[in-house]
């Protein structure tokens, strides 16, 4: 169902009061809102209708989008086991959350602390801040030993894509979103990995060893999985990068998205892609014109946990 086609002129559908109870499970919650059906709630009880559809669709393709830096905020466990379970058959990531990723995976933590502070004083202090996350300069220290550690193992004079590479660093962790990953062999895209701490610690290791990271053999790689899939649906956290990847990925065939979800805080109106509308990319082929899309305009570290969970509770 086309995003903006939910509005019924001759007024047949009433909105329903609210009404919530103790005990309430989140699909109880989720449902109490899709009666109510309105704004953005209305938005995110139609985005777990289409998320449950599209996990439980044995046809379907799933391409997740993970954009910003989510990781600090601690939703990378979540990530971490929709791989583990098999709900995620490609990632496509900011270099960002993959830093954070390796991270915490290494043992290091991000802390909570608060956007109202002296930025200065935690400079002295050699803490750097992600909005209300701080996260101390000795986890890059950790960081760039192990980064470093893992790089020297790549043969040298040799070629490798980005995928590849984050699988070898994956290979080399217990815990997070790139272990798990490699784990399950299923692929972690990061098209612009050079922006990020992974990739300037790459720059690093390449001022004395000769390794050729090919930033184009990835396309290649998605493109047929987009070619291979019978249907395919994508879950947008946030949009950015890795949105763009996925859909440009799918122009590239005759085929559009069958299933899309997007969950971000940006607007429409400023005609940037992380906030434009899904029905948009119905004009470009990306999406079908039948397909089922939702746009679900709130923070991600809220509407996220709460559209898996209640997807896991439907589908249990």
């Amino acid at each position: 169902m086309r995003e903006g086609t939910y509005i019924h002129m001759d007024c047949d559908i009433p909105v329903r009061q609210a009404h919530l109870k103790p005990g309430m499970s989140v699909n109880d919650l989720v449902t109490v809102m899709e009666q109510a059906g309105a704004y953005n709630g209305g938005a995110f009880s139609r985005a777990v209708s289409i998320y449950t559809s599209m996990l439980t669709d044995a046809r379907a393709t799933r391409f997740l989008g993970f954009a910003g830096a989510m990781v600090p905020a601690g939703m990378g466990g979540i990530v971490s086991d929709l791989i583990r379970d098999g709900r995620v058959d490609a990632l496509v990531s900011t270099g960002a959350n993959l830093t954070h990723d390796v991270i915490e995976a290494i043992g290091c933590h991000h802390f909570k602390g608060t956007e109202r502070c002296n930025d200065v004083d935690l400079r002295h202090e050699e803490i750097n801040r992600i909005y209300d996350v701080y996260l101390p300069n000795d986890a890059f220290i950790a960081f760039e030993e192990f980064m470093q550690g893992v790089y020297s193992e790549l043969e040298d004079g040799s070629v490798i894509s980005i995928s590849d590479l984050l699988a070898h660093i994956g290979s080399k962790l217990e815990t997070g979103i790139l272990a798990t990953a490699a784990r399950h062999n299923i692929p972690v895209f990061c098209p612009a990995i050079q922006d990020s701490m992974i990739g300037l610690q790459y720059w690093l290791f390449r001022q004395g060893r000769k390794v050729t990271v090919d930033a184009f053999a990835d396309m290649t790689k998605i493109i047929d999985l987009c070619f291979e899939s019978e249907r395919a649906g994508a879950l947008f956290i946030g949009g950015g990068v890795p949105k763009n990847f996925i859909l440009q990925s799918m122009l590239m065939t005759p085929k559009g998205f069958t299933y899309a979800i997007q969950l971000t805080g940006d607007r429409p109106d400023l005609g940037g892609l992380s906030g434009a509308t899904l029905d948009e990319a119905r004009s470009w082929g990306k999406v079908e014109e039948d397909a089922e899309t939702v746009t679900v305009y709130c923070d991600a570290t809220i509407t996220f946990p709460l559209l898996v969970a209640t997807a896991m509770e439907r589908i249990s």
